[in-house]
């Protein structure tokens, strides 16, 4: 980079902007001012004039607007106006009486630096160190999409290419270091970094402010609890799936609404897609490999919404799990598919409760109990059931389980002509559906309809995966 002068008067301008130009004889009336042009090494055409057509300049000096005039003092900025104006001008050169007959104020205009064409370049060139990871040739001939997959590093899907560009854009989603470690992911139990966590929420198509998201999902999803490890391993179905609480649902523009298990919104699509492709790529879990699952299911892809929180007779999940009111958090629990509950004729809660209990009692099997977890996302119309007759979180769980102790003579083996169930003999009485502890509740979906759903889960507790909630950080 050209040196700059310890003391005196730097000007940084272009002649692609009218306001330059028009200060053009200003420049010469300023007593040893140093002039760095962005586009053109003639323009000015008198004074010290110096190439800045490579931007190093403009980007030591964060330039966004041009002219601009700084003064330096003892090698350090002490002073600096943008645009033009006679009488900033007059009191930073220390003189009167510039720019006779020209208006005394005139705007400046976007400094190149700014420019979109460079934009790409110029963030790698002054960010681009902050970056650890490999860099990847793709050759012409190869497409950069067809590339990833051949390369193993897609679940199937197109993936978007993490260019240097892409990468620190998505690094400025958040205030961590780019060479953190967020977290060990199983099942290599490889060091997450941040930069590794944007590069696969890059690949996910995620934006910059959803980052901060992925990585408490990164992180609680590896908390020893969770059991990543096992979850990946079994040849059960169900794979990590994200809750979200708190401001940062919105602000992100996440959907808690109709279809919110569903597609057509980027930030629930891409959030859960980036869990898993850290878990891939980073972790090693890829399917036929570790991931052993037999049927699997197309959450495993990526599964994450947003509760409604406005709409909720309840306190948030999250809240509910020790989070404080109005922090934003993740709650990462293991899942299956969801499946519907329908009940569109029970105005009791009573009543709905029992509807409710009779889709989860099929959760791995009917006659199985105590083994599997599972969340219940209540839809809000039978949320209002529920609100109208004044029951809380706490009596909506205490209804089910009540009614989710299964008769030992049920559920034994041979019990209904079905050989599946516990051995005969081993109850002395009936036995809850789930253990303490293994059934959220959580509130979603859209206003019409009165379909709940049901989403199955894996072992839980400390034999299988126990549910783990974060504070999303900044």
């Amino acid at each position: 980079m050209p040196q700059l002068p310890s003391d005196g008067v730097v000007a940084v301008v272009k002649r692609d902007c009218p306001t330059c130009r028009l200060v053009e004889p200003v420049l010469a009336e300023l007593p040893g001012v140093v002039v760095f042009s962005q586009d053109d090494p003639d323009f000015p055409a008198s004074g010290d004039v110096r190439d800045d057509t490579a931007l190093d300049v403009s980007l030591a000096l964060a330039i966004d607007t041009v002219p601009t005039l700084i003064r330096f003092s003892g090698g350090i900025e002490s002073e600096r106006t943008v645009g033009w104006s006679r009488e900033n001008w007059e009191a930073l050169g220390g003189v009167t009486g510039l720019g006779e007959g020209l208006p005394g104020y005139r705007p400046g205009c976007g400094s190149r630096t700014t420019d979109p064409e460079f934009a790409d370049e110029l963030l790698v060139r002054s960010r681009g160190a902050s970056l650890s990871s490999r860099a990847v040739d793709v050759t012409a001939l190869e497409d950069e999409v067809e590339a990833l997959h051949d390369r193993g590093w897609s679940d199937g899907l197109p993936v978007v290419p993490p260019t240097r560009p892409r990468v620190l854009r998505m690094l400025g989603g958040t205030a961590r270091e780019p060479d953190e470690v967020v977290a060990l992911v199983p099942p290599n139990l490889a060091p997450a970094t941040v930069e590794k966590v944007a590069v696969n929420a890059v690949l996910a198509g995620c934006r910059p402010e959803y980052l901060p998201v992925v990585l408490a999902a990164v992180q609680a999803a590896c908390e020893e609890e969770f059991n990543a490890h096992g979850l990946l391993a079994t040849t059960w179905g169900a794979a990590p799936a994200i809750i979200v609480n708190g401001p940062i649902a919105a602000e992100i523009g996440m959907n808690a609404g109709g279809n919110a298990l569903g597609q057509g919104n980027r930030a629930n699509a891409t959030i859960g897609r980036a869990l898993q492709l850290v878990i891939r790529n980073v972790g090693g879990g890829r399917p036929g490999e570790v991931d052993r699952a037999t049927l699997g299911h197309p959450g495993k892809v990526g599964f994450c919404f947003a509760e409604d929180e406005a709409g909720s007779p309840w306190e948030p999940l999250a809240q509910s799990r020790g989070i404080a009111a109005g922090v934003s958090a993740v709650t990462v629990f293991a899942a299956e598919g969801p499946r519907g509950v329908a009940d569109q004729i029970s105005r009791a809660p009573g009543s709905l409760a029992r509807s409710l209990a009779a889709g989860l009692r099929t959760v791995a099997h009917p006659k199985l109990p105590r083994g599997f977890d599972a969340t219940l996302v209540v839809c809000p119309e039978h949320a209002r059931v529920f609100a109208e007759a004044g029951w809380s979180r706490a009596d909506l769980e205490e209804a089910l389980g009540e009614v989710l102790r299964l008769d030992p003579a049920e559920i034994e083996r041979g019990a209904g002509g079905i050989e599946e169930g516990v051995p005969p003999g081993i109850l002395s009485g009936p036995a809850p559906k789930f253990r303490p502890g293994g059934l959220m509740i959580v509130h979603a979906g859209g206003r019409a309809g009165m379909f709940s759903s049901v989403i199955g889960g894996w072992v839980g507790g400390p034999a299988g995966s126990i549910p783990v909630t974060k504070e999303v950080g900044p």
